[in-house]
């Protein structure tokens, strides 16, 4: 081992000091002396750049003194040396005279040079210098064209056409199915009942949940219908035989929303116990237990491309998961309130979150914040939409809101009437939905009715036109 060399406090401090010296001597905040040369050829460039194109037009001038007064203008750069460098720049290049003629005539016509001064003019008439300045005061123009905000398509406005009551509890899931012919609803009051779309009669009562019905889907390739509730159950119902062929376990307390994939069989929930589960709907078996809210999984959906799988939360944040990992793979912080309601919209690679403090539009697969839809103060507990661009919210004090999907125009306002007999606190919508057709926009209330809603046909755009006042500026381009 080499011994280290001892020195004394006094030759320490000094070396400290010079380092010190030798940091501060160079002052990296200002900028490097200029090269005069470097210089000299930046500012040939930038003429060249400027005037090859009418350069020849004033080598050519028959004039002799009006060329001499341009050279002076241009200025004998030191010893004269730099002149000819600039001739030279500007005659070399892949531009004859020839193809310079050839450009300027095809955009300004013929040009011509009148006897009795030195101006150069187009077949029109204008002066070559004005039409060149026009020419990029044009191009400039067209640049910057400003944005445009979309106006937004005109809705017809929507009516109460129906009221159906049978439920003895509040009603708190809807599921259309997807032939169009009957529609099936869950309740407080254990009871999943299957109605007419049509006549609004009901069909079928199936009993079986200890506990509120929370969430409900119709499988569109087979004869399923899947049920959950706030007794920790998810069921599996064959329609064929009205009764319960499957239990899905695992849920550690109350199931709150349940949703299909599109293309493959398997089942999602989520839930009290803050997870959501993907369920093989054949085998029964737990797939994935997807982790990581905090709190209540309050909604779910679920696509075929990516993100196949997203989650709302009363943590106020909004997952989207990798199916195949099972694991989130962005995390949207957003919202400062319970997120309750997620919706897909069946057209775009979109979808929409909505909660108490705004509804927000995202864009897929990396939830790309698009914009805000504000205006619903209320608890937003459901949204719905529809393939004409409607989107509808619906509170927990009963108001209905029709927004414009495009533009977030809030075309319509509706407070929903309560059943007669019921106090007005109990107007409140769990749950909306349109029907396949997109023509009734169908709700779960606390009034224990289910409502239908149609458009109004008599509204035309001058009976109901569009109140539009846009914001100055909006967040992103849609």
């Amino acid at each position: 081992m080499e011994e280290v060399q001892k020195h004394s406090v006094h030759t320490l401090v000094f070396r400290s000091l010079k380092r010190t010296h030798d940091m501060f001597l160079s002052d990296q905040a200002n900028p490097p002396p200029s090269d005069e040369a470097s210089e000299k050829i930046k500012l040939l460039v930038k003429a060249a750049d400027e005037y090859k194109p009418v350069m020849h037009l004033i080598r050519n001038n028959p004039d002799k003194e009006f060329r001499q007064n341009v050279s002076d203008q241009r200025g004998e750069i030191e010893n004269g040396g730099e002149n000819n460098y600039f001739e030279n720049y500007l005659e070399s290049g892949q531009d004859s005279r020839n193809e310079t003629d050839q450009h300027l005539q095809s955009n300004y016509g013929e040009i011509t040079q009148p006897p009795i001064n030195d101006d150069y003019y187009t077949s029109s008439g204008q002066k070559l210098s004005q039409a060149l300045v026009l020419a990029g005061t044009q191009q400039q123009a067209v640049s910057r064209k400003a944005p445009t905000i979309p106006k937004p398509q005109w809705h017809p406005p929507w009516k109460l056409y129906r009221v159906i009551s049978g439920h003895l509890g509040w009603v708190r899931c809807i599921a259309v199915e997807p032939g169009n012919e009957w529609f099936c609803t869950g309740s407080n009051d254990r009871i999943i009942k299957i109605w007419d779309l049509a006549s609004g009669k009901l069909k079928l009562s199936l009993t079986g949940h200890i506990s509120g019905v929370r969430g409900l889907a119709v499988s569109p390739r087979q004869p399923y219908l899947f049920s959950c509730g706030e007794d920790k159950q998810v069921k599996c119902w064959d329609l064929e035989y009205n009764k319960v062929i499957r239990h899905y376990h695992g849920h550690l307390s109350g199931v709150y929303a349940l949703a299909l994939h599109p293309t493959i069989d398997v089942l999602i929930t989520g839930g009290r116990d803050s997870v959501a589960r993907i369920w093989d709907m054949r085998t029964k078996a737990n797939i994935h237990t997807l982790a990581g809210h905090t709190n209540t999984v309050a909604s779910v959906q679920s696509q075929a491309t990516e993100p196949q799988v997203m989650t709302g939360s009363h943590d106020c944040t909004i997952r989207l998961w990798d199916l195949v990992a099972g694991k989130s793979k962005v995390t949207l912080t957003h919202h400062k309130k319970s997120v309750r309601a997620l919706l897909i919209h069946p057209k775009l690679n979109m979808f929409a979150s909505g909660a108490p403090d705004n509804i927000k539009q995202w864009k897929c697969p990396d939830g790309k914040f698009i914009q805000n839809l504000q205006g619903h103060n209320a608890i937003v507990n459901c949204l719905a939409m529809n393939v004409d661009n409607v989107l509808v919210s619906g509170g927990d004090n009963g108001t209905l809101f029709f927004w414009d999907w495009r533009t977030g125009y809030n075309f319509q306002r509706l407070q929903t009437p309560v059943q007669p007999g019921s106090i007005d606190s109990e107007a409140g919508i769990f749950a909306a939905i349109f029907d396949q057709s997109g023509t009734r926009l169908i709700t779960a209330e606390a009034d224990k009715t289910i409502k239908i809603f149609k458009e109004d046909e008599t509204a035309t755009e001058d009976s109901h036109p569009i109140n539009w006042k846009p914001e100055i500026i909006k967040r992103r381009r849609y």
